[in-house]
């Protein structure tokens, strides 16, 4: 029933930055636990970033230091500041409740890192 629009993804160069949004389009969304999940080709979805209601943040070790996760509670928005990016960070990113998302998945944002 809720919906999550991502967006900021692109094309970037190793070393670069992106920032990435997701706006919860539902407003019944409790907007609690939320994180930021991404999916390569291939690949299972993988948590990449967390964070609490009260802003507690959580960072698997292939992104730690390079990922910044953050939230505005009252536009149920989060956020994903990556930089130092990397070839291995290509993929589609989505929002969702952490650790148990959803079943309801937004269609994404495609992150391509590329020389």
């Amino acid at each position: 029933q809720v919906q999550f629009v991502e967006s900021g993804g692109g094309l970037v160069q190793p070393g670069g930055s992106v920032r990435l949004s997701c706006v919860a389009s539902k407003s019944t969304f409790s907007f609690n636990n939320v994180g930021w999940y991404r999916q390569a080709p291939g690949k299972q979805r993988e948590l990449a970033a967390s964070i609490t209601a009260d802003g507690r943040t959580n960072y698997p070790d292939s992104v730690k230091g390079r990922f910044t996760i953050s939230r505005d509670n009252a536009k149920k928005t989060m956020y994903l500041q990556m930089n130092s990016l990397k070839l291995e960070d290509s993929a589609v990113y989505y929002c969702n409740s952490a650790p148990r998302p959803y079943a309801y998945w937004g269609q994404g944002t495609q992150v391509t890192v590329s020389s």
